[in-house]
């Protein structure tokens, strides 16, 4: 089949990590033709381009900023970005004919692209539903509700439902959650297809190189490891991990790391220099074969999101924590699965963003029981291989067609 991947990552290597390449290049590798389509933000100052790799078109589109920008830019280049793709498909991919649409959220105004390429080529549209917009801004208190924009956005959300023929959900807890606010969605249409990853053929470290790689961050060789990476976003209720690592300063045998950028990283930077924490160390950000260098070297990976969310997100680092063998701890609000799910598994400790009491007690848990909690990164392991690899993602999408 000719498949069409819409997405607001900004894609430049297909051969790069992450859970949108990895399964583009399964597709790829099955037999299928793929073109991407993915923004080059204005701040990159490159004009439109078609260009091929390895087997994949990747159509760049350039667009306002549209991450890590204020958030009038963001908007203004939310609203105008379903043209711009329009535009940019319509001359540069007008000779391919689709068989199959993927596209993910953020954003939720892809409606009018979608409606296009079904109505000319009888294509069958599948959303990869990694964001419940606008509600998650309704929660953070950046959209008024019942506001204009969240009007707006609100409209924008339940049109592209409508124009989806299947919507691929992160977890039963989105599943439920999209079928309960929305009644016009048929059940029938949605389905858990959760973030996955290809699996790294990098054997697992060696105990000598585990220690070149702390001596290389200069963290202690022998300490439990916590790490937090990723963005460090408002979603991510930063300030709850702040309040964890002032809990745990005085705790012996306990490290944290925090890597990672973000909005909120001056006020992360801001109490680390005011602190001084002797058992925790922050990094601006890191290449991404570095940073999975840094967590093959940790044995706890950290969850975090805002206890305000009503929306059950399900946050895709917890792929790299599983596939490294490593045991997570999610503090979460109460709305998520992701913490019961690796709870039940015999992979994860759970407990609501805020609760300090029983934060401090899962990390004592995990540096007091070492052997314990290596045999719970195995669980993780063993669950990623069983549910979270793109060949399982792949099966789910493909048998709509068999």
């Amino acid at each position: 089949m000719n498949i069409l991947f819409l997405t607001i990552s900004n894609i430049t290597d297909i051969n790069e990590r992450g859970i949108y390449t990895d399964l583009m290049r399964q597709f790829r590798d099955k037999g299928h033709k793929v073109y991407i389509v993915s923004p080059t933000e204005r701040r990159y100052k490159q004009p439109t381009a078609l260009r091929q790799q390895d087997g994949i078109s990747l159509l760049k589109v350039k667009t306002l900023n549209l991450q890590k920008t204020h958030v009038v830019e963001k908007g203004m280049g939310t609203i105008l970005l379903e043209n711009k793709y329009l535009a940019a498909i319509k001359k540069n991919l007008s000779k391919a004919k689709f068989d199959l649409i993927l596209y993910s959220t953020p954003p939720i105004t892809f409606e009018k692209v979608i409606r296009y390429i079904k109505s000319r080529d009888h294509a069958f549209a599948y959303l990869l539903l990694k964001d419940i917009f606008p509600q998650n801004a309704v929660d953070l208190n950046m959209l008024s509700k019942g506001g204009l924009l969240h009007r707006y956005f609100r409209k924008k959300e339940k049109a592209l439902y409508a124009a989806s023929d299947i919507i691929g959900c992160m977890s039963p807890a989105n599943v439920e959650y999209v079928c309960r606010h929305n009644a016009e969605v048929m059940p029938s249409k949605v389905e858990v297809c959760p973030n996955s990853i290809t699996l790294s053929n990098e054997a697992v470290l060696t105990a000598t190189e585990r220690l070149s790689i702390r001596s290389k961050h200069q963290l202690p060789p022998e300490d439990t490891l916590f790490i937090y990476g990723g963005n460090l976003g408002k979603p991510q209720g930063l300030g709850f991990l702040i309040e964890v690592l002032e809990a745990n300063k005085n705790r012996k045998g306990a490290y944290f790391v925090v890597v990672g950028s973000g909005t909120e990283f001056p006020m992360l930077q801001k109490w680390f220099e005011t602190n001084n924490p002797a058992n925790a160390l922050l990094l601006k950000g890191l290449p991404k074969a570095e940073y999975d260098d840094l967590v093959k070297a940790c044995d706890v990976g950290l969850i975090l999101l805002d206890s305000k969310f009503t929306i059950p997100n399900y946050p895709s680092r917890l792929l790299s924590y599983l596939e490294n063998r490593m045991p997570v701890i999610a503090a979460t609000d109460i709305n998520t699965d992701i913490g019961a799910i690796a709870e039940e598994n015999g992979y994860g400790l759970k407990c609501l963003s805020g609760d300090i009491k029983a934060m401090k007690k899962h990390v004592q848990f995990c540096c007091e029981n070492k052997g314990r909690i290596e045999e719970m990164g195995q669980n993780g392991y063993d669950f990623l291989i069983t549910n979270y690899t793109v060949q399982h993602s792949y099966d789910i999408i493909i048998k709509h067609f068999m």
